[in-house]
Parts: structure tokens; C-alpha cells; sequence
């Protein structure tokens, strides 16, 4: 096996694991197998093409940074100029905090909740800590690779602005961000794993998941709360709950070290961003034997209630889906969509994000200018719940269990289009339709009546839309696919419908605000849009 510079590198700290009761030289061959594994398989966190070659695949993921390294230079303001530290590091580590985290619970959760080495693993007398140390560097090389690739330029002008003291501050802080982010992830996990079992604990796991996403949305927000600019100058306004924000901490050293700023909150800042991801990892090691015998009930199946068919919900899903076939695959996408795992782990946590992105902007409309909701526009901003929509359409077409659609060539089905209408039907009313409805509700009581044909719009824009992102992804079966074929090419498909979505709100924005009845006419014109396209997109064919 090859021995990976990596390695190499995780060899100077030797001691400090021994130290910690971690059998080193057992941690460091199980890594070098889980990497070495990681060249000859994708697995579905690479987010690569099954068909390349392997000699391609092989750093794949550090490949696919490239678009990381794009997104690092919006921190050279930050990090290179200016030496207001409180405010620009506070920005930079909560847009850096969001991304890291956002990936580890996407992307990473799997590998933190992995039980299938258990088999081999569990009959070797091998410490559970050594095990979880395994785990726990494998997820933060990759979280590494990705800070890396996120703060390597912005970092490099730092040294030549801002100075060798910058710098160092900046890797250490780096280095304990992303220990951190790992640990509170894995003892939030660890808590929900105490209380759950069986399916209610993989459904727990996503809830979680929802909840980060929104909790990561909220506290950004609330951190940009924090400063007003005064003079063209940002000033702070620390409160009690300051203590919360997280990113602050890890600012706050810049300004005792550089600026000399030796304010009680700084103080105490400072001292948060060193204590707390130390006590959390002792915290972590304490409580892995736990982690790893509750690890064992996602193993386990607890008897799920089955679901009582009422005369209504079958009327309803008979005039929405009109042959017996469609029906079928409704109630089987149906329930892949609440029992995938995979497909949850991907499109729940963007389900959290689209509820509450609209409220955001709103919000931040709110700070710039008063607004009347007698006569605003700000409705429009519930096309941001669209923006489930190409993930959730791409993920149906894919599985973990995609060998099992054999089961669909011994059908009697001379086309699969029931099967295909029946699961984006199922996606729209399980999942996206009861997000409009709430959302609705909530702007409804915002704007008041006269939004309602608005919200009719929105509603049948999502539709065609669903279908439009549909047919851009290549009208695939769905859960035929497996999961490491979403590569790059599905990447920018998302961005490109993403401009599809504005473009969309844009026309809405238009005909409602500068035409007569505007409104009504994008409604009609849309029904007919779908009417035309659905009638098109499902004309027939296997595949």
C-alpha cells in the first residue's frame, strides 16, 4: 500500500495520541487502508463520475477543489487588507464555518455513522477510541483538503499584508475550526444516538441535519447583526448573547494579538477559541465507548407503523395520478424517498435552507429600508424555496441500492413513463408541496389576499420548473443510478437551472409590477406551459 504524504505529515504527532491512550501505529494502518480504498473506489462524498479512469479517480476529490479555490478569493478583502479584525475575521470564519459544516453534515455524516466495518473490525482486539481516532482523522484530512483549498490564497496575501503573526494565528485557528466542527458534529450525533433507535434514529439524524442547516442560516445572520457601519466604518455592538457566536471567538485573538485590544469580551473570546474545541474532544474520547455501543441500533430496524389508507387520500391520489401503474410508483417513490437514506442525508438539510432563505432576504430588506407590506413585492422571494428542487429531481434518479432496479425489466410495462410521472409526483407532494404550503401561509399573513394569485403563479412555476430540471437531467429512471455517478457535469446543471429559477422570479416580478393583471396572465400562460411540457416529457419510452 502506498504510504501517503499525509501520513508522513500525522507522524509528527505520534506522542500526543499515544498520549492519549490511541494505539497510533493501529489508527495509522486502518487510515492508510480507508485511503487507499478512497483511489480504487469513488465514494458518494467524492461527488465524481463513476466513468473515469482510475487513474483519474485518484485524487479525485483534491481535483474537484477547484471551485473552492474560486470561491476563496471574495476573502482577500478580509484577510489582506484592513485591520478591523473583530468584524472582517468574524465574516470570513462564519462564511468558512458554514461551508465546512454544511459539507460535513452533506457529506461526511455517513463516514462518521459508518457500521460496516464493524464486521471486521469489532472481532480484533482493537480500543473503540483507536477506531473512532480513525474515523475521526479520516473526515478531517478531507476537512482539511477543503480549508485548504478555501483559505490557501486569501492566507498567502495575509502573510505579505497582514504579516507572519497573522499567519500563524490563522493556521492554529484553522486547525481548531475544523477539530471543532468534527467534534460537535460527532457528540451531537452521540446525544441523538443515546435517545433513538432503530428507524426513529436514522429519521432523528436527519431532523438534526434540517436543524444545523437552519441554526448555520440563523446564527450568520445574527452575527451580521452585530456590526453597524458608523462613519463608513463597522463598529460592534456586543451583547450577552455574543458569547453564541461562534466565529467571534475565533476573530477575537486577532484583536488582543495584533490590535492589543484587551476588552473583557475579547478576553474571554480569545479564551472560548482555544478551551472549547480542546474540552470537546476530551468530551469526545470520554464518550466513545458510548458513541460505539449506541453505533449499533443503526444496525437495528424498529416495526414502523404502516400507513392507513383513507378514502380521501385515495380519491385525491386517483385524480392525480390516473392509471393504476402511476399510483404504484407513487406510494413506492414514496416511500424511497422516506427511507433512502442517502437521498435524505442530500436533499433534507437543503429542505431547512429553503424555508428559511426567503425570510432571510426579507429580513435583511427590512434593515436597508421600512417596509410596507400593503404594497411590497417581497413575496417574490419565496422562489427561494425552489431551490430544493434540482437536488431533490437529481437524487431520485440515484440509490445505494440501484442493482435492485433488475426488479423493473421483469414488470409488464411496455414503457417506463408511469414510473417516471408517479415519482416526480411523489417528490412534489411529499416533500416540496407541503414546504410551498407553509411558506404560503406564513406570506399570506404578510401581504395579505392579494398575493393569492401570486402564490398560484409560484405553485405552477414550480411545477414546470420540476419538469424543466426533469428533462435537463436526462429523464433518468428513478434509483436506477448509483450515487457516485452525481459528478461535476449534474454540478453546474444545479447552477445553470439555478438561473432558470431567476429568470423565472424575474418574469414574475415584471408582469406583476409593470402590467394590468399581470399576474393572471403569467398564471394562465404558465398552466398552459405545463399542460404542453408534462403531455411532452412523458410521451413514453423505456429509458
Amino acid at each position: 500500500m502506498e504510504d501517503f504524504k499525509i501520513l508522513q505529515l500525522l507522524d509528527k504527532s505520534r506522542f500526543l495520541y499515544n498520549k492519549i491512550g490511541i494505539d497510533y501505529g493501529l489508527m495509522r494502518k486502518i487510515l492508510q487502508v480507508k485511503l487507499t480504498m478512497d483511489e480504487h473506489r469513488v465514494p458518494t462524498f467524492y461527488n465524481q463520475s463513476a466513468g473515469k479512469k482510475n487513474e483519474d479517480q485518484k485524487y479525485g476529490y483534491i481535483k474537484s477543489l477547484w471551485f473552492y479555490v474560486l470561491i476563496s478569493l471574495i476573502f482577500i478583502p478580509f484577510m489582506g487588507f484592513g485591520e478591523n479584525y473583530l468584524f472582517q475575521i468574524s465574516i470570513t470564519y462564519a462564511v468558512l464555518i458554514f461551508m465546512i459544516m454544511t459539507t460535513m453534515i452533506s457529506d461526511f455524516s455517513t463516514v462518521l455513522l459508518d457500521v460496516r466495518d464493524k464486521s471486521i473490525l469489532s472481532t480484533k482486539p482493537i480500543d473503540p477510541r483507536t477506531v473512532n481516532a480513525a474515523k475521526f482523522m479520516h473526515i478531517l484530512i478531507y476537512l482539511t483538503y477543503l480549508t485548504i483549498a478555501l483559505t490557501a490564497i486569501p492566507l498567502v496575501v495575509g502573510l505579505f499584508r497582514q504579516g507572519i503573526l497573522f499567519f500563524l494565528i490563522t493556521i492554529v485557528e484553522l486547525i481548531l475550526i475544523n477539530i471543532f466542527i468534527v467534534v460537535l458534529t460527532a457528540l451531537l450525533y452521540i446525544a441523538i444516538l443515546r435517545f433513538f433507535d432503530g428507524e426513529k434514529l436514522k429519521d432523528a439524524i436527519n431532523y438534526v441535519q434540517i436543524g444545523l442547516s437552519l441554526f448555520l442560516m440563523v446564527g450568520y445572520q445574527v452575527l451580521i447583526r452585530s456590526f453597524e457601519l458608523v462613519d463608513f466604518t463597522m463598529a460592534v455592538e456586543l451583547h450577552w448573547w455574543s458569547i453564541f457566536l461562534i466565529p467571534m471567538w475565533f476573530a477575537a485573538p486577532y484583536e488582543l494579538l495584533l490590535n492589543g485590544d484587551g476588552a473583557l469580551f475579547t478576553i474571554i473570546f480569545s479564551m472560548l477559541a482555544i478551551t472549547m474545541p480542546i474540552i470537546s474532544i476530551w468530551l469526545y474520547i470520554k464518550l466513545i465507548p458510548t458513541f460505539e455501543r449506541n453505533l449499533q441500533k443503526l444496525l437495528s430496524t424498529s416495526k414502523s407503523k404502516r400507513e392507513k389508507r383513507s378514502h380521501l387520500k385515495e380519491m385525491l391520489l386517483s385524480l392525480i395520478c390516473r392509471t393504476s401503474e402511476e399510483r404504484a410508483f407513487y406510494r413506492f417513490s414514496s416511500l424511497m424517498m422516506k427511507q433512502e437514506r442517502d437521498f435524505k442525508l442530500k436533499v433534507y438539510p437543503s429542505l431547512g435552507f429553503a424555508f428559511i432563505a426567503p425570510f432571510i432576504f426579507i429580513f435583511n430588506s427590512m434593515r436597508i429600508d421600512k417596509i410596507d407590506f400593503s404594497v411590497s413585492m417581497g413575496y417574490i422571494n419565496i422562489y427561494f424555496s425552489m431551490l430544493i428542487i434540482p437536488t431533490a429531481v437529481l437524487m431520485l434518479s440515484h440509490s445505494a441500492k440501484y442493482k435492485a432496479a433488475w426488479i423493473y425489466q421483469v414488470f409488464p410495462l411496455t414503457d417506463y413513463t408511469d414510473l417516471k410521472k408517479g415519482s416526480l409526483k411523489a417528490f412534489l407532494l411529499k416533500l416540496y408541496i407541503p414546504l410551498y404550503v407553509v411558506l404560503s401561509i406564513v406570506f399570506y399573513f404578510m401581504y395579505g389576499t392579494r398575493i393569492l394569485p401570486d402564490l398560484a403563479v409560484v405553485l405552477f412555476a414550480s411545477c414546470l420548473y420540476t419538469i424543466i430540471c426533469y428533462i435537463g437531467f436526462g429523464s433518468n429512471v428513478p434509483f436506477t443510478k448509483p450515487n457516485n455517478e452525481i459528478g461535476d457535469a449534474q454540478s453546474w446543471k444545479i447552477f445553470i437551472f439555478m438561473i432558470i429559477a431567476a429568470i423565472m422570479a424575474g418574469i414574475h416580478y415584471f408582469m406583476a409590477s409593470k402590467i394590468t393583471y399581470g399576474s393572471i396572465i403569467y398564471l394562465v400562460v404558465l398552466a398552459i406551459l405545463n399542460f404542453v411540457v408534462w403531455k411532452i416529457a412523458f410521451r413514453g419510452g423505456k429509458k
